[in-house]
């Protein structure tokens, strides 16, 4: 009965052989229906009603195995495309899905990026000034010392991405949810954050003087050791929030942490705790929550 019950499961594979993720569903169902079929024998069955119980017992397989088939060979078909170093200004990659691509120093001026997907595509030291990003998935993305002038990321998806020590100067963030992004020893002071939600962001060592932050959202967010003179949250939001002075043996550091505004801003206890540890900011206008 074995045989019959490995014929029955061939058969439902056929079409789909040498597709990897499929023929391990095929062992993993096979050694399962052997199971069922001894515990079914062990009931009392006789083989013929142990076998055909054995099968209607796995319902309608035959769609689940063309799904996993049709999403393992969508996956089989995505390469890494390496596009660099090369020419591709104003290139029009608008909806495009590139997972894993580089653009290693590549000339990307004015190219249209808006809507795609680039999951885990690499732009390392690449000229992108002026790029279209918008509303384009950049999960896990890698923009280091990457020229990002006038670049837009109106809803852009970004986790995880690294734009660390970018060119940001007139770069615009619009609506986005900036996820576990790390934005370190990178100057901050001309780009636009509009509107933006940060969660677990780290601006370690970053230039920020002058920066608007009025309204917006911080959670889990690491301000250690940036600039921040003259910086405003007015009417935000910071939980969890650190802002680690850098080491001076002036009091350069904490006159210019003076300059920082949280007029109206909401944190939570142990945010406002560690600010009025510093001594130097007015936290008189801050509600607690």
């Amino acid at each position: 009965m074995n045989g019959k019950l490995t014929n029955y499961v061939n058969g439902v594979f056929s079409p789909y052989d040498g597709v990897k993720s499929v023929t391990e569903l095929k062992h993993d169902l096979l050694t399962d229906l052997q199971e069922r079929f001894r515990d079914l024998k062990a009931e009392g069955n006789d083989d013929e009603t142990a076998l055909e119980m054995t099968i209607d017992s796995i319902g309608d397989i035959e769609q689940t195995v063309q799904e996993v088939a049709n999403i393992s060979r969508s996956l089989e078909r995505q390469v890494q495309i390496n596009l660099g170093p090369i020419d591709l200004q104003e290139s029009d990659f608008a909806g495009v899905m590139l997972h894993k691509g580089k653009f290693k120093v590549t000339a990307l001026r004015g190219a249209d990026f808006a809507g795609a997907d680039l999951t885990g595509t690499s732009f390392e030291v690449s000229n992108a000034r002026e790029a279209n990003f918008d509303g384009a998935n950049l999960t896990d993305c890698n923009f280091p010392i990457t020229d990002l002038t006038d670049a837009s990321f109106n809803k852009s998806i970004l986790v995880r991405t690294n734009f660390s020590m970018s060119g940001l100067d007139g770069a615009k963030f619009t609506d986005v949810k900036l996820t576990d992004v790390t934005l370190t020893k990178t100057d901050l002071r001309k780009t636009i954050f509009d509107r933006c939600l940060f969660t677990g962001v780290d601006f370690k060592k970053s230039d920020l003087r002058g920066m608007h932050f009025d309204g917006q959202t911080f959670i889990g967010v690491k301000f250690d050791k940036s600039a921040l003179n003259d910086v405003s949250f007015r009417g935000a939001t910071l939980k969890n929030v650190s802002f680690r002075l850098p080491l001076s043996v002036t009091n350069k550091s904490y006159n210019a942490f003076k300059t920082v505004c949280f007029d109206g801003a909401t944190m939570d206890k142990l945010t406002y705790a560690a600010l009025k540890g510093l001594w130097v900011v007015d936290l008189s206008k801050v509600t607690v929550i």
